[in-house]
Protein backbone atom coordinates (compact mmCIF):
# COMPACT_ATOMS: atom_id res chain seq x y z
CA UNK A 1 0.00 0.00 0.00
CA UNK A 2 2.93 2.50 0.97
CA UNK A 3 5.37 1.20 -1.99
CA UNK A 4 5.04 3.44 -5.07
CA UNK A 5 8.11 3.34 -7.13
CA UNK A 6 9.05 6.79 -8.14
CA UNK A 7 8.54 5.82 -11.99
CA UNK A 8 5.41 5.17 -11.04
CA UNK A 9 4.59 8.61 -8.76
CA UNK A 10 5.94 10.45 -12.05
CA UNK A 11 3.92 8.51 -14.88
CA UNK A 12 0.61 9.07 -12.73
CA UNK A 13 1.39 12.83 -11.78
CA UNK A 14 2.47 13.54 -15.35
CA UNK A 15 -0.59 11.82 -16.94
CA UNK A 16 -2.78 13.83 -14.49
CA UNK A 17 -0.96 17.38 -15.23
CA UNK A 18 -0.67 16.90 -18.85
CA UNK A 19 -4.80 15.89 -19.46
CA UNK A 20 -5.02 19.26 -16.91
CA UNK A 21 -3.15 21.57 -18.95
CA UNK A 22 -4.76 20.55 -22.11
CA UNK A 23 -8.11 22.04 -20.55
CA UNK A 24 -6.81 25.25 -19.70
CA UNK A 25 -6.37 26.77 -23.16
CA UNK A 26 -10.55 26.22 -23.28
CA UNK A 27 -10.90 27.22 -19.66
CA UNK A 28 -8.62 30.36 -20.48
CA UNK A 29 -10.70 31.54 -23.31
CA UNK A 30 -13.76 32.82 -21.57
CA UNK A 31 -11.35 35.49 -19.28
CA UNK A 32 -8.79 38.09 -20.37
CA UNK A 33 -5.39 35.59 -19.89
CA UNK A 34 -4.06 34.74 -23.19
CA UNK A 35 -2.53 30.84 -23.36
CA UNK A 36 1.07 31.47 -24.93
CA UNK A 37 0.48 31.14 -28.91
CA UNK A 38 4.07 29.04 -28.81
CA UNK A 39 2.18 25.73 -27.39
CA UNK A 40 -0.60 23.66 -28.35
CA UNK A 41 -3.81 25.35 -27.64
CA UNK A 42 -6.30 22.30 -28.15
CA UNK A 43 -10.10 23.31 -27.29
CA UNK A 44 -13.73 22.43 -26.66
CA UNK A 45 -16.05 23.06 -29.19
CA UNK A 46 -19.34 24.43 -28.28
CA UNK A 47 -22.38 23.34 -30.16
CA UNK A 48 -25.27 24.82 -31.66
CA UNK A 49 -26.99 25.15 -28.47
CA UNK A 50 -24.27 26.83 -26.91
CA UNK A 51 -22.33 28.88 -29.88
CA UNK A 52 -25.07 29.30 -31.90
CA UNK A 53 -24.90 28.58 -35.84
CA UNK A 54 -26.99 27.28 -38.19
CA UNK A 55 -30.21 24.88 -38.64
CA UNK A 56 -30.78 23.46 -41.76
CA UNK A 57 -32.97 20.57 -43.41
CA UNK A 58 -32.43 19.00 -46.21
CA UNK A 59 -35.05 16.86 -48.08
CA UNK A 60 -34.25 14.24 -50.96
CA UNK A 61 -36.46 13.27 -53.41
CA UNK A 62 -36.79 9.07 -54.18
CA UNK A 63 -38.31 9.29 -57.07
CA UNK A 64 -35.24 10.93 -58.70
CA UNK A 65 -33.40 7.29 -57.21
CA UNK A 66 -35.48 5.21 -59.05
CA UNK A 67 -35.12 7.08 -62.38
CA UNK A 68 -31.34 6.91 -62.07
CA UNK A 69 -31.49 3.41 -61.37
CA UNK A 70 -33.54 2.93 -64.55
CA UNK A 71 -31.01 4.78 -66.87
CA UNK A 72 -28.34 2.68 -65.66
CA UNK A 73 -30.03 -0.47 -65.88
CA UNK A 74 -30.72 0.47 -69.08
CA UNK A 75 -27.32 1.21 -70.22
CA UNK A 76 -26.05 -2.29 -68.28
CA UNK A 77 -28.84 -4.12 -70.13
CA UNK A 78 -27.52 -2.77 -74.38
CA UNK A 79 -23.95 -3.05 -72.81
CA UNK A 80 -23.93 -6.53 -72.10
CA UNK A 81 -27.13 -7.48 -74.98
CA UNK A 82 -24.32 -5.75 -77.89
CA UNK A 83 -20.93 -7.24 -76.03
CA UNK A 84 -22.47 -11.03 -75.98
CA UNK A 85 -21.03 -13.63 -78.45
CA UNK A 86 -22.61 -13.65 -81.02
CA UNK A 87 -24.58 -10.35 -80.47
CA UNK A 88 -27.87 -10.33 -79.32
CA UNK A 89 -30.03 -8.46 -81.22
CA UNK A 90 -33.11 -6.40 -79.61
CA UNK A 91 -35.04 -3.20 -80.02
CA UNK A 92 -38.19 -1.20 -79.02
CA UNK A 93 -36.33 -0.17 -75.62
CA UNK A 94 -38.18 1.89 -72.97
CA UNK A 95 -38.18 2.88 -69.88
CA UNK A 96 -41.69 4.06 -69.19
CA UNK A 97 -44.09 3.50 -66.42
CA UNK A 98 -40.83 2.65 -64.16
CA UNK A 99 -40.48 -0.42 -66.13
CA UNK A 100 -37.58 -1.32 -68.45
CA UNK A 101 -38.62 -3.15 -71.48
CA UNK A 102 -37.39 -4.38 -74.77
CA UNK A 103 -37.74 -7.01 -77.74
CA UNK A 104 -35.52 -9.74 -79.42
CA UNK A 105 -35.18 -9.64 -82.43
CA UNK A 106 -35.28 -14.01 -82.32
CA UNK A 107 -37.16 -15.96 -79.67
CA UNK A 108 -33.72 -18.22 -79.69
CA UNK A 109 -31.42 -15.45 -78.03
CA UNK A 110 -34.36 -15.54 -74.92
CA UNK A 111 -32.46 -17.88 -72.79
CA UNK A 112 -28.91 -16.44 -73.54
CA UNK A 113 -30.50 -12.96 -73.16
CA UNK A 114 -31.35 -13.77 -69.65
CA UNK A 115 -28.47 -14.92 -68.67
CA UNK A 116 -26.70 -12.15 -69.33
CA UNK A 117 -29.26 -10.16 -67.40
CA UNK A 118 -29.24 -12.04 -64.80
CA UNK A 119 -26.01 -11.02 -62.96
CA UNK A 120 -27.08 -6.92 -63.96
CA UNK A 121 -30.95 -7.57 -61.51
CA UNK A 122 -29.35 -9.91 -58.46
CA UNK A 123 -27.59 -7.01 -56.94
CA UNK A 124 -26.32 -7.95 -53.72
CA UNK A 125 -28.11 -11.15 -53.72
CA UNK A 126 -29.63 -10.26 -49.85
CA UNK A 127 -32.78 -8.81 -51.31
CA UNK A 128 -34.61 -9.34 -54.35
CA UNK A 129 -34.06 -5.67 -56.28
CA UNK A 130 -35.46 -6.24 -59.69
CA UNK A 131 -37.98 -8.39 -61.34
CA UNK A 132 -37.64 -10.52 -64.59
CA UNK A 133 -40.63 -11.36 -67.00
CA UNK A 134 -40.79 -12.59 -70.24
CA UNK A 135 -43.87 -11.45 -72.35
CA UNK A 136 -45.26 -12.74 -75.76
CA UNK A 137 -42.17 -14.97 -76.00
CA UNK A 138 -40.01 -12.19 -77.00
CA UNK A 139 -40.18 -9.20 -74.87
CA UNK A 140 -38.62 -8.63 -72.09
CA UNK A 141 -40.14 -6.53 -68.85
CA UNK A 142 -37.66 -5.23 -65.80
CA UNK A 143 -39.68 -3.58 -62.88
CA UNK A 144 -38.13 -2.58 -59.60
CA UNK A 145 -38.80 -3.95 -56.24
CA UNK A 146 -40.28 -2.36 -53.34
CA UNK A 147 -37.31 -3.33 -51.39
CA UNK A 148 -35.04 -2.62 -54.08
CA UNK A 149 -36.19 0.79 -54.20
CA UNK A 150 -35.83 1.62 -50.43
CA UNK A 151 -32.70 -0.15 -50.43
CA UNK A 152 -31.56 2.05 -53.19
CA UNK A 153 -32.95 5.56 -51.58
CA UNK A 154 -31.56 4.06 -47.98
CA UNK A 155 -28.00 3.92 -49.55
CA UNK A 156 -28.01 7.29 -51.37
CA UNK A 157 -29.29 9.54 -48.06
CA UNK A 158 -26.35 7.12 -46.60
CA UNK A 159 -23.61 8.48 -49.58
CA UNK A 160 -25.37 12.14 -49.42
CA UNK A 161 -24.44 11.85 -45.66
CA UNK A 162 -20.69 11.62 -46.23
CA UNK A 163 -20.94 14.10 -49.01
CA UNK A 164 -22.60 16.56 -47.12
CA UNK A 165 -19.87 16.31 -44.16
CA UNK A 166 -16.94 16.67 -46.77
CA UNK A 167 -18.30 19.54 -48.26
CA UNK A 168 -18.71 21.22 -44.92
CA UNK A 169 -15.37 20.06 -43.78
CA UNK A 170 -14.40 22.01 -47.28
CA UNK A 171 -15.65 25.12 -45.73
CA UNK A 172 -13.26 25.60 -43.33
CA UNK A 173 -15.90 24.57 -40.56
CA UNK A 174 -15.62 21.80 -37.36
CA UNK A 175 -17.72 19.32 -35.81
CA UNK A 176 -20.83 20.12 -37.51
CA UNK A 177 -23.77 17.91 -36.79
CA UNK A 178 -25.39 15.63 -39.59
CA UNK A 179 -28.15 13.13 -38.76
CA UNK A 180 -30.54 11.58 -40.84
CA UNK A 181 -34.21 12.00 -39.62
CA UNK A 182 -36.71 9.60 -41.19
CA UNK A 183 -36.81 7.79 -44.79
CA UNK A 184 -35.44 11.30 -47.04
CA UNK A 185 -34.40 14.26 -44.79
CA UNK A 186 -30.98 14.95 -43.43
CA UNK A 187 -30.15 16.96 -40.61
CA UNK A 188 -27.49 19.70 -40.59
CA UNK A 189 -26.15 21.86 -37.61
CA UNK A 190 -22.98 24.07 -37.99
CA UNK A 191 -22.15 25.69 -34.81
CA UNK A 192 -20.47 29.63 -34.93
CA UNK A 193 -21.83 29.55 -38.74
CA UNK A 194 -24.19 32.75 -38.73
CA UNK A 195 -24.70 33.16 -42.34
CA UNK A 196 -26.38 30.16 -43.78
CA UNK A 197 -26.80 31.16 -47.28
CA UNK A 198 -23.06 29.79 -48.43
CA UNK A 199 -23.82 26.51 -46.53
CA UNK A 200 -27.17 26.35 -48.50
CA UNK A 201 -25.61 26.87 -51.84
CA UNK A 202 -22.89 24.19 -50.79
CA UNK A 203 -25.44 21.76 -49.72
CA UNK A 204 -27.97 22.63 -52.30
CA UNK A 205 -25.62 21.87 -55.49
CA UNK A 206 -25.84 18.46 -56.52
CA UNK A 207 -22.32 18.83 -58.25
CA UNK A 208 -23.51 15.84 -60.58
CA UNK A 209 -20.90 16.56 -63.56
CA UNK A 210 -21.28 14.15 -66.92
CA UNK A 211 -19.96 14.50 -70.23
CA UNK A 212 -22.04 14.07 -73.22
CA UNK A 213 -21.69 13.76 -76.86
CA UNK A 214 -23.55 16.30 -78.69
CA UNK A 215 -26.61 14.99 -81.01
CA UNK A 216 -25.42 16.76 -84.50
CA UNK A 217 -28.66 15.16 -85.96
CA UNK A 218 -31.02 17.27 -84.14
CA UNK A 219 -32.64 20.06 -85.65
CA UNK A 220 -32.20 23.13 -83.80
CA UNK A 221 -35.93 24.27 -85.13
CA UNK A 222 -36.94 21.18 -82.66
CA UNK A 223 -34.65 21.71 -79.81
CA UNK A 224 -35.88 24.86 -79.39
CA UNK A 225 -39.74 23.39 -79.37
CA UNK A 226 -37.71 21.04 -76.99
CA UNK A 227 -38.09 18.20 -78.91
CA UNK A 228 -34.84 15.96 -78.98
CA UNK A 229 -34.48 12.55 -81.08
CA UNK A 230 -34.67 9.58 -80.19
CA UNK A 231 -31.68 7.95 -77.73
CA UNK A 232 -31.37 12.26 -76.87
CA UNK A 233 -32.19 14.63 -74.46
CA UNK A 234 -32.28 18.36 -74.36
CA UNK A 235 -30.04 20.31 -71.26
CA UNK A 236 -30.44 24.25 -70.96
CA UNK A 237 -27.42 26.00 -71.24
CA UNK A 238 -26.02 27.48 -67.50
CA UNK A 239 -26.21 31.11 -66.52
CA UNK A 240 -23.99 33.69 -68.12
CA UNK A 241 -23.18 31.26 -71.03
CA UNK A 242 -23.41 33.01 -74.12
CA UNK A 243 -25.85 30.81 -75.37
CA UNK A 244 -28.15 31.43 -72.06
CA UNK A 245 -31.45 30.65 -73.20
CA UNK A 246 -31.17 28.22 -75.48
CA UNK A 247 -31.23 24.55 -75.08
CA UNK A 248 -28.75 21.49 -76.65
CA UNK A 249 -29.40 18.07 -77.75
CA UNK A 250 -26.96 15.29 -76.48
CA UNK A 251 -27.11 11.54 -76.55
CA UNK A 252 -28.73 10.18 -73.13
CA UNK A 253 -26.52 7.36 -73.61
CA UNK A 254 -22.74 6.28 -73.47
CA UNK A 255 -21.35 9.48 -71.55
CA UNK A 256 -18.83 9.72 -68.80
CA UNK A 257 -19.85 10.73 -65.24
CA UNK A 258 -18.21 12.42 -62.30
CA UNK A 259 -17.92 9.57 -59.88
CA UNK A 260 -14.51 8.90 -61.00
CA UNK A 261 -13.39 11.97 -60.43
CA UNK A 262 -10.65 11.92 -57.51
CA UNK A 263 -9.39 15.65 -57.53
CA UNK A 264 -10.70 19.00 -58.25
CA UNK A 265 -8.89 22.13 -58.22
CA UNK A 266 -9.30 26.19 -58.78
CA UNK A 267 -7.01 27.32 -61.42
CA UNK A 268 -6.71 29.90 -63.95
CA UNK A 269 -6.10 29.22 -68.00
CA UNK A 270 -2.61 30.11 -69.16
CA UNK A 271 -4.22 31.81 -72.16
CA UNK A 272 -6.89 33.41 -71.59
CA UNK A 273 -6.69 33.58 -67.28
CA UNK A 274 -9.95 32.79 -66.44
CA UNK A 275 -10.99 30.97 -63.63
CA UNK A 276 -11.35 27.28 -64.41
CA UNK A 277 -11.36 24.05 -62.72
CA UNK A 278 -9.09 21.21 -63.17
CA UNK A 279 -10.21 17.76 -62.84
CA UNK A 280 -8.17 14.31 -62.33
CA UNK A 281 -10.08 11.14 -62.97
CA UNK A 282 -9.30 7.93 -61.19
CA UNK A 283 -7.81 5.06 -63.80
CA UNK A 284 -11.13 3.68 -64.59
CA UNK A 285 -12.54 7.13 -65.53
CA UNK A 286 -9.48 7.99 -67.24
CA UNK A 287 -9.93 5.43 -69.41
CA UNK A 288 -13.01 5.91 -70.38
CA UNK A 289 -12.46 9.81 -71.11
CA UNK A 290 -9.65 8.86 -72.89
CA UNK A 291 -11.43 6.24 -75.12
CA UNK A 292 -14.74 8.47 -75.66
CA UNK A 293 -12.29 11.26 -77.09
CA UNK A 294 -10.47 8.76 -79.33
CA UNK A 295 -13.58 7.51 -80.86
CA UNK A 296 -15.27 10.88 -81.54
CA UNK A 297 -12.25 13.70 -82.78
CA UNK A 298 -13.73 16.23 -84.39
CA UNK A 299 -17.11 15.79 -82.78
CA UNK A 300 -18.55 18.51 -80.07
CA UNK A 301 -19.05 16.74 -76.67
CA UNK A 302 -20.96 18.82 -73.60
CA UNK A 303 -20.01 19.09 -70.34
CA UNK A 304 -23.19 19.03 -68.09
CA UNK A 305 -23.19 20.30 -64.46
CA UNK A 306 -26.40 19.82 -62.48
CA UNK A 307 -28.47 19.32 -65.74
CA UNK A 308 -27.30 22.33 -66.90
CA UNK A 309 -24.50 23.13 -70.15
CA UNK A 310 -21.50 24.78 -68.99
CA UNK A 311 -19.50 24.34 -72.39
CA UNK A 312 -19.79 22.28 -75.92
CA UNK A 313 -16.43 22.30 -77.13
CA UNK A 314 -14.90 20.55 -79.91
CA UNK A 315 -12.66 17.41 -79.42
CA UNK A 316 -9.70 18.17 -81.98
CA UNK A 317 -7.44 15.15 -80.46
CA UNK A 318 -7.50 12.78 -77.66
CA UNK A 319 -7.24 13.82 -74.45
CA UNK A 320 -4.96 11.43 -72.42
CA UNK A 321 -3.93 11.41 -69.17
CA UNK A 322 -7.04 11.63 -67.39
CA UNK A 323 -6.99 14.99 -66.71
CA UNK A 324 -9.42 17.80 -67.64
CA UNK A 325 -10.65 21.50 -67.24
CA UNK A 326 -13.56 23.04 -67.30
CA UNK A 327 -14.39 26.45 -68.45
CA UNK A 328 -17.32 28.81 -68.19
CA UNK A 329 -17.99 32.12 -67.30
CA UNK A 330 -16.98 31.71 -63.97
CA UNK A 331 -15.47 34.08 -61.02
CA UNK A 332 -12.56 33.53 -58.52
CA UNK A 333 -15.25 32.12 -56.11
CA UNK A 334 -17.26 30.13 -57.93
CA UNK A 335 -14.53 27.94 -59.24
CA UNK A 336 -13.48 27.56 -55.67
CA UNK A 337 -16.97 26.20 -54.47
CA UNK A 338 -17.73 24.00 -57.51
CA UNK A 339 -14.07 22.63 -56.56
CA UNK A 340 -14.74 22.14 -53.24
CA UNK A 341 -18.31 20.11 -54.47
CA UNK A 342 -16.66 18.50 -57.42
CA UNK A 343 -13.92 16.87 -54.75
CA UNK A 344 -16.18 15.96 -51.96
CA UNK A 345 -18.05 14.09 -54.68
CA UNK A 346 -21.87 14.65 -56.26
CA UNK A 347 -25.05 14.24 -54.38
CA UNK A 348 -26.68 10.39 -55.33
CA UNK A 349 -29.95 12.51 -55.06
CA UNK A 350 -30.89 16.04 -55.02
CA UNK A 351 -31.40 17.99 -51.93
CA UNK A 352 -33.57 20.70 -51.11
CA UNK A 353 -33.68 23.16 -48.47
CA UNK A 354 -36.91 22.47 -46.46
CA UNK A 355 -36.60 24.44 -42.93
CA UNK A 356 -33.70 26.76 -42.02
CA UNK A 357 -32.60 29.04 -38.87
CA UNK A 358 -30.10 30.30 -37.21
CA UNK A 359 -29.51 30.29 -33.44
CA UNK A 360 -27.88 33.23 -32.08
CA UNK A 361 -25.38 33.31 -29.21
CA UNK A 362 -26.95 34.99 -26.92
CA UNK A 363 -28.84 32.12 -25.72
CA UNK A 364 -26.13 29.86 -25.60
CA UNK A 365 -24.23 32.18 -23.21
CA UNK A 366 -26.86 32.36 -20.81
CA UNK A 367 -26.96 28.72 -21.36
CA UNK A 368 -23.38 28.28 -20.26
CA UNK A 369 -24.23 30.66 -17.26
CA UNK A 370 -26.72 28.40 -15.91
CA UNK A 371 -24.83 25.24 -16.23
CA UNK A 372 -21.95 26.64 -14.35
CA UNK A 373 -23.99 28.26 -11.61
CA UNK A 374 -25.64 24.66 -11.47
CA UNK A 375 -21.92 23.29 -11.57
CA UNK A 376 -20.73 25.67 -9.26
CA UNK A 377 -23.46 25.12 -6.53
CA UNK A 378 -23.58 21.12 -6.58
CA UNK A 379 -19.54 21.33 -5.95
CA UNK A 380 -19.44 23.66 -3.38
CA UNK A 381 -22.17 21.28 -1.76
CA UNK A 382 -20.45 18.54 -2.44
CA UNK A 383 -16.84 19.64 -1.11
CA UNK A 384 -18.58 20.84 1.90
CA UNK A 385 -20.56 17.28 2.38
CA UNK A 386 -17.08 15.23 1.60
CA UNK A 387 -14.95 17.61 3.98
CA UNK A 388 -17.73 17.34 6.88
CA UNK A 389 -17.93 13.98 7.06
CA UNK A 390 -14.52 12.17 6.18
CA UNK A 391 -11.92 15.46 6.92
CA UNK A 392 -8.64 14.66 5.45
CA UNK A 393 -9.95 11.92 2.99
CA UNK A 394 -12.98 14.30 2.23
CA UNK A 395 -10.26 17.06 1.05
CA UNK A 396 -8.69 14.49 -0.60
CA UNK A 397 -11.62 13.46 -2.61
CA UNK A 398 -11.91 16.84 -3.15
CA UNK A 399 -8.84 17.24 -4.98
CA UNK A 400 -9.95 14.95 -7.00
CA UNK A 401 -12.79 16.28 -8.30
CA UNK A 402 -10.81 19.42 -9.19
CA UNK A 403 -9.02 17.27 -11.31
CA UNK A 404 -11.34 15.17 -12.34
CA UNK A 405 -13.45 17.82 -13.77
CA UNK A 406 -9.84 19.18 -15.66
CA UNK A 407 -9.00 16.02 -17.43
CA UNK A 408 -12.20 15.88 -18.55
CA UNK A 409 -12.11 19.01 -20.44
CA UNK A 410 -8.82 18.07 -21.47
CA UNK A 411 -9.48 14.82 -22.62
CA UNK A 412 -12.59 16.76 -25.10
CA UNK A 413 -10.17 19.35 -25.97
CA UNK A 414 -7.69 16.66 -27.53
CA UNK A 415 -10.20 14.86 -28.90
CA UNK A 416 -11.80 18.09 -30.49
CA UNK A 417 -15.00 16.88 -29.26
CA UNK A 418 -17.78 19.35 -29.15
CA UNK A 419 -19.91 20.67 -26.15
CA UNK A 420 -23.39 20.73 -25.98
CA UNK A 421 -26.12 21.44 -23.58
CA UNK A 422 -26.69 18.01 -22.16
CA UNK A 423 -23.21 17.85 -21.98
CA UNK A 424 -23.07 20.47 -19.27
CA UNK A 425 -25.66 18.15 -18.21
CA UNK A 426 -23.30 15.38 -18.32
CA UNK A 427 -20.61 17.29 -16.61
CA UNK A 428 -22.85 18.85 -13.63
CA UNK A 429 -23.53 14.40 -13.24
CA UNK A 430 -19.99 13.60 -13.48
CA UNK A 431 -19.36 15.58 -10.46
CA UNK A 432 -21.94 13.84 -8.31
CA UNK A 433 -21.16 10.73 -9.22
CA UNK A 434 -17.63 11.18 -8.88
CA UNK A 435 -17.21 11.31 -5.55
CA UNK A 436 -19.74 7.82 -5.26
CA UNK A 437 -16.45 5.95 -5.59
CA UNK A 438 -14.08 8.04 -2.26
CA UNK A 439 -17.63 7.49 -0.02
CA UNK A 440 -17.23 4.18 -0.54
CA UNK A 441 -14.09 3.79 -0.41
CA UNK A 442 -14.00 6.03 2.94
CA UNK A 443 -16.87 4.18 4.09
CA UNK A 444 -15.39 0.58 3.85
CA UNK A 445 -12.49 2.06 5.87
CA UNK A 446 -14.35 3.01 8.46
CA UNK A 447 -16.09 -0.24 9.02
CA UNK A 448 -12.69 -1.76 8.61
CA UNK A 449 -11.40 0.75 11.75
CA UNK A 450 -14.62 -0.49 13.78
CA UNK A 451 -13.12 -4.15 13.20
CA UNK A 452 -10.66 -3.47 15.09
CA UNK A 453 -7.71 -3.45 12.36
CA UNK A 454 -4.95 -1.04 12.23
CA UNK A 455 -4.69 2.68 10.26
CA UNK A 456 -2.77 0.97 7.14
CA UNK A 457 -4.20 -2.50 7.01
CA UNK A 458 -7.77 -0.21 7.32
CA UNK A 459 -7.05 1.85 4.52
CA UNK A 460 -5.00 -0.79 2.68
CA UNK A 461 -8.34 -3.33 2.61
CA UNK A 462 -10.81 -0.26 2.39
CA UNK A 463 -9.83 0.60 -1.30
CA UNK A 464 -9.33 -2.95 -2.23
CA UNK A 465 -12.42 -3.73 -1.07
CA UNK A 466 -14.47 -0.84 -2.43
CA UNK A 467 -12.47 -0.97 -5.62
CA UNK A 468 -14.47 -4.36 -6.73
CA UNK A 469 -17.71 -2.24 -6.28
CA UNK A 470 -16.88 0.75 -7.96
CA UNK A 471 -15.62 -0.85 -11.27
CA UNK A 472 -18.76 -2.90 -11.37
CA UNK A 473 -21.11 -0.39 -11.02
CA UNK A 474 -18.98 2.03 -13.69
CA UNK A 475 -19.19 -0.55 -16.34
CA UNK A 476 -22.44 -0.78 -16.04
CA UNK A 477 -22.48 3.35 -16.73
CA UNK A 478 -20.31 2.21 -19.64
CA UNK A 479 -22.23 0.12 -21.14
CA UNK A 480 -25.28 2.44 -20.93
CA UNK A 481 -23.44 5.44 -22.48
CA UNK A 482 -21.88 3.22 -24.97
CA UNK A 483 -25.65 2.54 -26.07
CA UNK A 484 -26.57 6.04 -25.86
CA UNK A 485 -24.01 7.04 -28.01
CA UNK A 486 -24.66 4.77 -30.72
CA UNK A 487 -28.49 4.29 -30.86
CA UNK A 488 -28.90 8.05 -29.51
CA UNK A 489 -28.23 11.64 -32.23
CA UNK A 490 -27.02 15.01 -31.63
CA UNK A 491 -27.65 16.27 -28.24
CA UNK A 492 -28.09 12.36 -27.09
CA UNK A 493 -24.50 11.96 -28.11
CA UNK A 494 -23.42 14.94 -26.35
CA UNK A 495 -24.42 13.45 -22.98
CA UNK A 496 -22.95 9.86 -23.68
CA UNK A 497 -19.82 11.76 -24.50
CA UNK A 498 -19.24 13.47 -21.52
CA UNK A 499 -20.48 10.40 -19.26
CA UNK A 500 -18.29 7.91 -21.19
CA UNK A 501 -15.15 9.88 -20.60
CA UNK A 502 -15.97 10.92 -17.40
CA UNK A 503 -16.37 7.45 -16.19
CA UNK A 504 -12.58 6.82 -16.69
CA UNK A 505 -11.50 10.25 -15.38
CA UNK A 506 -13.93 9.44 -12.02
CA UNK A 507 -12.42 6.33 -11.18
CA UNK A 508 -8.84 7.52 -12.31
CA UNK A 509 -9.30 10.14 -9.96
CA UNK A 510 -11.12 9.33 -7.07
CA UNK A 511 -9.10 5.68 -6.60
CA UNK A 512 -5.76 5.92 -8.29
CA UNK A 513 -4.77 9.71 -7.58
CA UNK A 514 -6.61 9.59 -3.77
CA UNK A 515 -4.64 6.34 -3.19
CA UNK A 516 -0.92 7.72 -4.33
CA UNK A 517 -1.99 10.56 -1.72
CA UNK A 518 -3.05 9.16 1.49
CA UNK A 519 -0.09 6.38 0.86
CA UNK A 520 2.15 9.40 0.64
CA UNK A 521 0.40 10.73 3.98
CA UNK A 522 0.65 7.58 6.10
CA UNK A 523 3.99 6.79 4.87
CA UNK A 524 5.19 10.50 6.31
CA UNK A 525 3.28 10.56 9.23
CA UNK A 526 2.56 7.28 10.35
CA UNK A 527 -0.70 8.14 12.84
CA UNK A 528 -1.72 5.55 14.82
CA UNK A 529 -5.67 6.71 14.28
CA UNK A 530 -7.53 8.59 11.69
CA UNK A 531 -10.72 10.61 11.83
CA UNK A 532 -13.08 9.26 8.94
Amino acid sequence: MLEYPQWKKVMLWGFTLLLAAAALPSMLGSTSLKWPDVLPSPTVNLGLDLAGGSHIMLEANPEQVTEQRLENMEEGVRDALRSAEPRIRFGDMSTQNDQLSFILDSDADVDRAREEILPLINGSGIITEWNLDVVDETRFVLTQTEDGVENAVSQAMDGAIEVIRKRIDGLGTREPTIIRQGDTRIVVQVPGLQDPDELKEQLGKTARLEFKLVDQNALPSDVAQGIAPPGSQIFPFAEGTPQEGTGLAVRRLGGIKGDNLTDANASRDPNTNAPVVDITFNPEGGAKFATLTQQNVNKPFAIILDGKVLSAPNINEPILGGRAQISGNFTADETAQLAISLKSGALPVDLAVVEERTVGPDLGADSIKRGMIAMLIGSIAVIALMVASYGRFGVYATIALVFNVMMLLGIMAIANSTLTLPGIAGFVLTIGAAVDANVLINERIREERKRGRRVIAAVENGYKEASRAIYDANVTNFIAGVLLFLFGSGPIRGFAVVLIVGLFTSVFTAVTLTRLWVAGWLRKSRPKDITI
